[in-house]
């Protein structure tokens, strides 16, 4: 799991200031067109992009700090269940008695 404080060399207490002002010498520094060619640098660059764009938010930053990743649902799988099925895909345990027409057909 990634350290976003670390990763931006600040201190878990870093006010949003110095949270931005570290992002922008590390950008700065990292940036791959200061760095053409230097995949490490772009990789470098990329994990810098992503610390920031969780600690500059209130709401990304309270969660990070609460359950060490960055979304809601992200070390658990998201949530309920699998992601919704594309539009027309074919159910996964048989067949949707909705798309047979035989849904809540009960009579009374």
């Amino acid at each position: 799991m990634k350290d976003y404080y670390q990763t931006l060399g600040v201190s878990t207490e870093a006010t949003n200031a110095e949270i931005k002002s570290a992002y922008r010498k590390l950008a700065m520094q990292y940036h791959p067109d200061r760095n053409p060619g230097d995949s490490a640098a772009e990789e470098k660059f990329k994990g810098i992009n992503e610390a920031y764009s969780c600690l500059s938010d209130s709401a990304k930053r309270a969660h990070y700090n609460r359950f060490g990743t960055a979304a809601p649902g992200a070390g658990f799988g998201g949530g309920f269940g699998s992601p919704p099925a594309a539009p027309g895909a074919i159910p996964r345990h048989g067949t949707s008695p909705l798309a047979s027409g035989r849904a809540c057909s009960r009579v009374a």
